[in-house]
């Protein structure tokens, strides 16, 4: 109001003030986007479940958001493969044999493979797997790749 009434001296501070919250406008945004790209990243790498450490540091509205991602990748997902779809999360990097050694870092239980055959996971064991139905195992910390 004072710089409406004849002070111009005033202009030039109103208009500093407005591009400081420009700028932190765009800061701000800067910094939302670069949450949702890790957010986005930290679905291929630990798959539809997130540690509770994670997901501890995440707002409400991140975590609704992170849900949201993994349902509309699930659905894409379904709708490419043909009946059983296709899991886009294995195999990050293209394989060199199909099956692998893995070691078991914790008790885990039993492990079912396609063939029918159930192999019991427990600590400091040793197997080998198929490496498509223990890459998922491999990014939660429950087996060890040996190489």
């Amino acid at each position: 109001s004072d710089a409406k009434s004849g002070r111009t001296d005033l202009i030039f501070l109103i208009r500093f003030r407005h591009c400081c919250l420009l700028r932190n406008q765009r800061c701000i945004l800067a910094y939302l986007y670069d949450r949702l790209l890790r957010i986005r990243a930290l679905r291929w790498e630990y798959g539809s479940v997130l540690p509770n450490t994670i997901q501890f540091h995440m707002s409400a509205e991140e975590v609704e958001w992170f849900n949201r991602y993994k349902k509309s990748l699930a659905t894409y997902m379904r709708s490419v493969g043909g009946e059983e779809g296709l899991d886009l999360t294995q195999d990050i990097k293209p394989p060199k044999s199909l099956y692998i050694e893995v070691r078991c870092l914790r008790d885990y239980g039993e492990f079912e493979i396609d063939d029918g055959t159930t192999v019991l996971l427990k600590k400091n064991s040793q197997h080998f797997l198929p490496r498509w139905k223990c890459e998922q195992l491999i990014r939660q910390g429950v087996l060890e790749h040996i190489l």
